[in-house]
């Protein structure tokens, strides 16, 4: 079941990032939804490579092609399959680390775990994996679409370059107008111009992605070990290269007294609200009614061709200058990732809270 998440709203990947395609299977998707493929494949298209100067120049178009599941343009309530043929593989490119551990990827952990692994690309650790929890986000994004539930990741850090703007500050239409969607603009020309260096010196960088969610209902997430941000945090964590995750005030409020964090309950009208959001949405894990909102870290990419120290299989000792096409920062094409995984989530949560 490790290629599987979820519980009534699931999703099973498979493929690697030089097999013939990869691709998924969703099930558990409540039936008579309206399938708008043309969303779905802008989705892809924001994640897909090389799709601006700061981006691995490998050149997928990333078509998805569904095998089942739909019938009338909308959901029938089995199986959706889909997949997403691989088209532009350059293997031959990995040839030189056939036996040669990379620093800090999958190759060792791999090698020792199942006394195989593909080398070309990383295989199944290839973010290349990522494209199918694109897909079937989308699909749950367009049901929680149907609820009012929206749900917007952004790039707010990268490298030592933060945003100054609070969340509460963030004009969310300003993600997709540069190409690190980050939506303050000054500081994304900043972002854009450090990660350009990096590649330019053959090296790469982390940040943090942060993502709101609007609309999600009091009640979603269960005590204890199926709390709400438990759930999202195994998701996030799951994604490749990500390496921390907090929601609401997070580790920042570990500076904060117990006065400062707690979010006061005040009336609105009929309705019981809380005056601040420090909680991020969550509270004893499940849902309170206001925004929900998370930070998911990312390390920098593991495979630079800037020379390494490293082993090969046979424990020899080598300088490494790892070529192929790598991102040299993942976060702008890892912000549909996250709300894929957020999406996958809260559309299962719903479904368990009913």
């Amino acid at each position: 079941m490790s290629n599987t998440i979820g519980k009534l709203f699931t999703f099973t990947s498979f493929g690697e990032s030089h097999g013939k395609g990869i691709g998924g299977i969703i099930d558990g998707c409540p039936a008579g939804i309206l399938l708008d493929e043309t969303f779905i494949q802008q989705e892809l298209d924001r994640r897909k490579p090389g799709q601006s100067s700061i981006a691995t120049p490998r050149k997928e178009d990333d078509k998805v092609e569904f095998l089942s599941g739909i019938f009338d343009g909308k959901t029938t309530g089995t199986p959706i399959s889909f997949v997403i043929w691989n088209q532009n593989q350059h293997s031959k490119d990995y040839d030189h680390l056939k036996e040669i551990y990379r620093p800090s990827h999958a190759d060792y952990t791999y090698q020792q775990k199942y006394g195989i692994r593909d080398h070309r690309g990383g295989g199944r650790s290839s973010a290349r994996e990522t494209a199918g929890r694109v897909v079937a986000g989308a699909v749950a994004k367009l049901v929680l679409k149907s609820m009012g539930v929206s749900i917007n990741a952004y790039t707010s850090q990268v490298g030592p370059i933060a945003m100054s703007l609070s969340m509460d500050e963030v004009d969310l239409s300003k993600i997709e107008t540069n190409i690190v969607r980050c939506p303050q603009t000054e500081v994304a020309d900043k972002m854009i111009d450090y990660i350009h260096e990096l590649k330019k010196d053959g090296d790469s960088t982390g940040g943090i992605i942060s993502c709101i969610v609007k609309g999600v209902p009091l009640g979603w997430g269960e005590p204890i070990f199926d709390k709400l941000q438990a759930r999202l945090a195994a998701a996030m964590l799951s994604i490749n290269a990500s390496h921390g995750f907090d929601y609401g005030k997070g580790f920042e409020g570990v500076a904060m007294k117990g006065s400062e964090m707690n979010d006061p309950f005040v009336k609105e009208g009929d309705k019981i609200s809380t005056r601040t959001n420090n909680s991020g949405g969550i509270q004893g894990g499940i849902s309170n009614g206001q925004d929900i909102y998370f930070r998911v870290l990312f390390k920098p990419v593991a495979t630079i061709s800037k020379k390494q120290d490293t082993l090969d299989i046979h424990s020899n000792e080598i300088e490494l200058e790892a070529r192929g096409r790598h991102d040299p920062c993942v976060l702008p094409r890892a912000v549909p990732v996250v709300e894929a995984m957020a999406a996958i989530t809260l559309l299962d949560m719903h479904l368990s809270a009913k």
